[in-house]
């Protein structure tokens, strides 16, 4: 039975001590889980709300029922309650908050600051001195997007090192997509006049004049019968109009805008946010916020435009296909944020509504594929229970693999599979620690399950919670070490199933182990197919993670015996060249750019690694 009058009690004891002051307030339950956060320009009157109103919404009355608990932080104004609020809707992630589920960072073409600026991709915080255009909707667009700028503008990508050492050029120049200032083959002044190109290009979208001007050097390079440069302004002329067609010039003319578009069905919501900048479409990204059923749509965008901008930078306008009720104070807060006037508006007329039924329709299309996915996903965790007569349903699916190679470098993985497809943020691997297990299969997975789930029993709030079903990639003796493992943990209620290939290792013969028995499937069952896919996954994640080791720690034991090479010189080495791979690419030139590196070291260190 709800009860929602448990909360309303708690809030009134706590309603007389509560200063009148904008501010956050938070409701937790019996276990301290924080359930709801909110916020509020007088506090007392929001929380007041809770008490006097009869006719709650469902929601709000389960949450109620489960308040034990109401802890507040005020804070100077409204704008600072909007913010603190997104960033503990995002730490906390309460069940009864609409929640930004898939937030990340989004990828950025950078231009250094330096005598000869590089062009780079970049992710995260801006605190380089260079300019920075995006966001673009992901790493893809913006590494197709660098390599086109190069052919076009011949901006570098090579290192600092190698232009100032200016001695030897990169490969780039001679595949024409560098100036080659890294060989001293382009005066400073002719350089910037390349990145001034660039910079108009990315930031205000001149493709028109920049086309014209390659064409009048091609044909100029045609009367002058210099046919190798006309082809290459040809060249750069067509890849102009290949980053022109990617990008798609928009027909709102938006200079610097995020267009932002939900759409709602079933109880599910799609949102889509499209990047507009120097009149470009700069690519789209689909988000799935967790919500109740029964939110309006217009509470959905509300709730995601202060948290999606929570940690990103905002563009000039934002363009939503529904009215949301804190638009003001939304602007007021972004605009403060960035120093500069953030407009936010509903596309209703001409261009701007052609741009908002365009991501309307991309958010409705999205959403049916997604539903018909988890349709079919609910499916075949339906039949596989079925198959194996599991009592309880199957949501959530964990496959364990390990990998070593003869013994060495020895690393479990986990990987995790829900409604919705595979969850990467579950996904997790164990370096093997005892060494008794290193060349033992079954020792493994008993030493992952233990240090999986006795984490898990001991950290209930702070760790995975567990799943339906635990899928092994192994036989009949896997199966065993599992079950035996998960009933000694008194987790005797997960069921256990193992998964073995044919005789011949051919995949389409697998067996299954489950409480004693073997299954198998038919060669074209759906559920076969479903099953190898998950346990290849875990297989691929096990390998990926093996093998990283395995190259780390091979390379670290060349280093040490290497005089001259401690701890602090080695994190050196390898943060000068972005990584292990990118050392045992090194030359020993590259290797003498380190400060404190000489010739003579420089070399011992290639001998080492090339041994």
């Amino acid at each position: 039975m709800i009860s929602p009058e448990i909360g309303k009690e708690v809030i009134k004891k706590e309603l007389p001590l509560i200063p009148k002051l904008p501010g956050v307030y938070r409701m937790l339950n019996d276990k301290n889980e924080i359930l709801y956060v909110g916020k509020a320009k007088n506090l007392p009157n929001r929380l007041k709300s809770y008490v006097s109103e009869k006719n709650h919404i469902i929601r709000t009355e389960r949450m109620l029922s489960q308040t034990k608990k109401l802890e507040i932080t005020t804070t100077s104004n409204e704008s600072e309650a909007l913010l603190l609020e997104a960033n503990l809707i995002k730490k906390f992630k309460p069940k009864f908050n609409i929640l930004l589920k898939d937030d990340k960072s989004f990828p950025y073409i950078f231009i250094s600051d330096h005598e000869f600026p590089r062009i780079e991709r970049h992710r995260g915080a801006k605190n380089r001195k260079g300019k920075y255009y995006g966001p673009f909707a992901s790493s893809l667009a913006v590494n197709m997007a660098i390599k086109t700028i190069q052919r076009i503008f011949l901006l570098r990508s090579c290192t600092d090192k190698q232009v100032e050492a200016g001695d030897k050029t990169c490969f780039n120049y001679f595949l024409k997509r560098c100036a080659g200032p890294c060989g001293g083959k382009i005066e400073k002044q002719d350089y910037a006049k390349l990145v001034e190109a660039a910079d108009e290009f990315l930031s205000k979208g001149k493709s028109r004049k920049i086309q014209k001007t390659l064409s009048e050097q091609m044909e100029d390079a045609s009367e002058e019968l210099d046919f190798e440069k006309a082809a290459i302004m040809r060249d750069k002329i067509k890849s102009l109009n290949i980053i022109q067609s990617s990008l798609t010039i928009s027909e709102a003319n938006l200079t610097e805008a995020d267009v932002i578009a939900g759409y709602k069905e079933s109880g599910k919501t799609c949102i889509q946010v499209f990047f507009y900048r120097s009149k470009q479409n700069w690519g789209n990204q689909a988000f799935f916020p967790k919500h109740d059923p029964e939110e309006s749509l217009s509470e959905i965008i509300n709730s995601f435009v202060a948290q999606f901008y929570e940690n990103k930078a905002v563009p000039s306008l934002i363009i939503l296909n529904e009215e949301i009720k804190e638009k003001k104070l939304i602007e007021k807060t972004l605009s403060k944020k960035e120093g500069k006037q953030v407009n936010i508006t509903t596309a209703k007329k001409g261009s701007k509504l052609k741009v908002i039924n365009l991501a309307i329709k991309n958010a409705k299309n999205t959403l049916n594929r997604k539903l018909y996915e988890s349709e079919n996903n609910r499916n075949l965790l339906d039949q596989i229970g079925k198959k194996f007569k599991l009592e309880n349903s199957i949501s959530l699916i964990e496959v364990y693999d390990n990998s070593h190679i003869q013994g060495t470098n020895s690393v479990g993985a986990l990987i995790t599979y829900g409604e919705e497809g595979f969850i990467k943020k579950r996904y997790r691997k164990f370096n093997i620690k005892n060494e008794k297990f290193l060349q033992d299969d079954y020792g493994m997975i008993k030493e992952v399950l233990n240090r999986r789930f006795k984490r898990a029993i001991q950290e209930k709030d702070n760790y995975l919670t567990f799943p339906d079903l635990v899928l092994i990639d192994g036989g009949k003796g896997q199966y065993s070490s599992a079950r035996e493992t998960m009933n000694d943990l008194g987790l005797d209620e997960i069921p256990v199933i193992a998964i073995a290939k044919g005789k011949f290792r051919n995949s389409g013969n697998e067996t299954f182990f489950h409480n004693g028995k073997e299954y198998k499937f038919a060669k074209n069952d759906p559920s076969l197919f479903f099953l190898q896919r998950i346990r290849d996954e875990a297989h691929r994640f096990a390998i990926l993670n093996q093998r990283k080791r395995h190259n780390k720690l091979m390379f670290n034991s060349k280093l040490d015996g290497i005089p001259g090479i401690g701890d602090e010189r080695k994190r050196i080495i390898i943060n000068h060249f972005g990584g292990i791979q990118g050392v045992l690419k090194a030359s020993i030139r590259d290797l003498k750019q380190i400060n404190g590196i000489s010739e003579k070291l420089a070399t011992n260190i290639y001998m080492s690694i090339h041994k």
